[in-house]
């Protein structure tokens, strides 16, 4: 199982918004092959500062899998313009 660790900054103030959004997208990321689990974490010392936890079984299965899929299409469109910046992605063990 491979865990990827990503760091999220939304731009100030659209907090909400990106919350009701992440909820569209757990569908998405939750059917994906080589998914188990996920968590969304909200910084209690940040405002607009969250972690992602999602769990893999494999690093292909989050890179190249979920990464080049029509699905990540839509997952992108819901959600990566609230990042600023670009948010870090790294994957444990």
């Amino acid at each position: 199982m491979i865990l990827e660790v990503a760091t999220l900054h939304i731009k100030e103030g659209l907090s909400a918004e990106f919350e009701t959004n992440f909820k569209k997208a757990e569908g998405i990321i939750s059917s994906m092959k080589g998914y188990i689990s996920h968590q969304l974490k909200k910084c209690i010392e940040a405002r607009d500062k969250y972690v992602l936890l999602v769990n893999w079984e494999t690093i292909e299965d989050h890179e190249i899998g979920f990464r080049t899929s029509n699905e990540y299409q839509e997952w992108k469109a819901l959600l990566h313009h609230f990042y600023e910046p670009f948010p870090t992605v790294e994957h444990y063990k």
